[in-house]
């Protein structure tokens, strides 16, 4: 069964890997994995939450930064080093079928920590002001799962990797969230 699942995880990462390959793709996934291209908006959601909601924003932030800090935490040192899986272009038996298109780096593949901390993040955000910014599911799933699939298409991970990497992330996040509406009961999230 394990091998089975394993070489569907393989036929799927050779078909987005190099079965998708285009120009516009190759241009597009390395900045969409980019965490400094993100940076602006992380900047613009602390203060905006700051500006707006005051030191019940300083709080919003400070548990927002806690669910990507126990997603990033719990998959990259806890997690990962428990697995050991390599990455598709570090995988001795297959790197030569890989298309690499970022440096491989050095650390394991599972879970996917960018798909674990974004997926955090946009289900925070969700789940916190889905009341408010209904449109916010789909664009923080969006988000999310563009940068976790372009985790596969650069070849850094195989998709089981970003698939459990991204159900991990939201775990995290809905939980995280759900502390913070508990703790910050008074804060209207309608507004």
């Amino acid at each position: 069964m394990l091998e089975q699942l394993i070489k569907l995880d393989h036929q799927v990462f050779h078909a987005i890997n190099t079965g998708m390959s285009n120009a516009f793709f190759d241009w597009l996934m390395p900045i969409l994995r980019d965490k400094k291209v993100w940076i602006p908006l992380y900047i613009f959601i602390i203060v905006y939450f700051t500006y707006n909601y005051k030191l019940k924003g300083f709080f919003l932030v400070l548990f927002l930064t806690a669910a990507v800090g126990i997603a990033d935490f719990t998959s990259a040192s806890m997690i990962k080093p428990l697995i050991k899986r390599d990455r598709p272009c570090q995988e001795v038996s297959y790197k030569q079928q890989v298309i690499s298109r970022v440096p491989c780096g050095v650390g394991k593949s599972f879970p996917s920590s960018h798909a674990t901390d974004h997926f955090s993040i946009a289900i925070f955000m969700i789940t916190v002001f889905y009341r408010r910014w209904k449109w916010l599911i789909y664009v923080g799933i969006f988000w999310a799962a563009a940068i976790s699939f372009a985790q596969v298409y650069v070849g850094v991970h195989f998709p089981i990797d970003v698939v459990c990497g991204m159900i991990w992330g939201s775990l995290i996040g809905f939980l995280v969230a759900k502390v913070c509406i508990k703790y910050l009961p008074e804060f209207d999230y309608k507004k």
